[in-house]
């Protein structure tokens, strides 16, 4: 019996010692085992609980739903011919600009009056292309007579026509296969008047870029001259460019990416800058002079018109064929008005 009491007492569980607290734990303990676990923080809810859609609140975090922007209508953009454009182009340049304001006051206002389509103007581009402007025009008349009429000039009455005719009244080949190219992009229906109305500038840009011989010169004229768009900037036209020049007192011919930056402060009104640009060269860079400078037939020669004119006057009896350098890049730009 004495040695059953021995052993009971033996066995015994000895009594669990009680949990140190926090402080009691050695500040650098060397047994991993030892060191306690930190209590998991509770969030606590603010007091703005968000609820569900059916009105219950909802104790878990809300995930973040992306904010879907607004669906804007299209802009739509007012062109300089629409009542009142031009008086606002005039006051902002003349607010933004103290130089060209100058210029604005000795001038008329700008005119961008046209009834062609947009296929017959694209092809008068082309026809135009690197000629003087009375070679151009004669070009044109012949080529408009050939076709029954300027209302006549569509893609089918110039695709019924042969190369050879089209070379009878001046027309080069490669100038033939750009106009046959711009005819069979409207005959496919890639390309047609009425959308080419509705794009914006960039769209236009990229559409009428795929027609052969038209690139982003061509493209700024049309822009401004058939869709009387606003904020057009020609900043590979030489006209412009000699106009931005005399304008600033520059001693070079200013570069694209120069003439970009000068005329920034122009926008949204850029296209009646480039007007009085062509303009001041015709007045041979006096804006006195300018004021007085003939307009032909409302058409307005810029700079290397003027310059080809000259040197083609002693071979009036010849048309000079130049045949396009790159597209049709650096051109000065005709308006036509009737």
């Amino acid at each position: 019996m004495g040695e059953q009491t021995q052993i009971q007492t033996k066995t015994e569980t000895p009594p669990q010692p009680s949990l140190p607290n926090s402080d009691d734990f050695p500040q650098n303990p060397s047994n991993p085992s030892k060191i306690p676990i930190r209590p998991q923080k509770i969030r606590k809810l603010s007091s703005s609980t968000p609820q569900s859609s059916n009105g219950k609140e909802t104790t878990g975090p809300t995930k973040n739903r992306r904010k879907t922007a607004p669906k804007s209508n299209p802009q739509i953009i007012k062109p300089l011919t629409f009542n009142g454009e031009i008086d606002n182009a005039l006051q902002h340049l003349r607010s933004v600009d103290p130089l060209l304001s100058s210029l604005i006051d000795t001038l008329p206002p700008p005119q961008f009056e046209t009834h062609h389509s947009a296929f017959l103007a694209l092809s008068k581009s082309i026809l135009y292309q690197q000629l003087a402007y009375k070679a151009g025009t004669s070009i044109y008349t012949r080529f408009v007579s050939l076709c029954g009429g300027e209302n006549a000039v569509c893609p089918d009455i110039v695709l019924s026509l042969s190369a050879q005719q089209l070379k009878q009244v001046g027309i080069s080949g490669r100038k033939a296969s750009y106009l046959y190219d711009l005819a069979n992009k409207y005959k496919s229906g890639i390309l047609c008047d009425e959308s080419l109305f509705k794009m914006d500038d960039r769209s236009l840009f990229t559409m009428l870029s795929m027609v052969k011989g038209i690139g982003s010169w061509s493209v700024d004229m049309f822009m401004i001259f058939s869709l009387h768009r606003p904020d057009v900037l020609p900043v590979s036209d030489l006209g412009v460019r000699k106009g931005v020049q005399l304008l600033y007192g520059l001693e070079e011919l200013p570069r694209p990416s120069q003439m970009e930056e000068l005329c920034e402060k122009w926008k949204p009104y850029r296209t009646a800058g480039a007007w009085y640009m062509w303009r001041l060269v015709e007045g041979k860079g006096s804006p006195t002079n300018a004021a007085a400078a003939p307009i032909d037939g409302g058409n307005v020669h810029t700079l290397q018109q003027i310059q080809t004119e000259q040197e083609t006057q002693q071979q009036q009896h010849q048309l000079q064929l130049l045949e396009p350098i790159n597209g049709i890049e650096n051109l000065g730009a005709c308006i036509w008005s009737q």
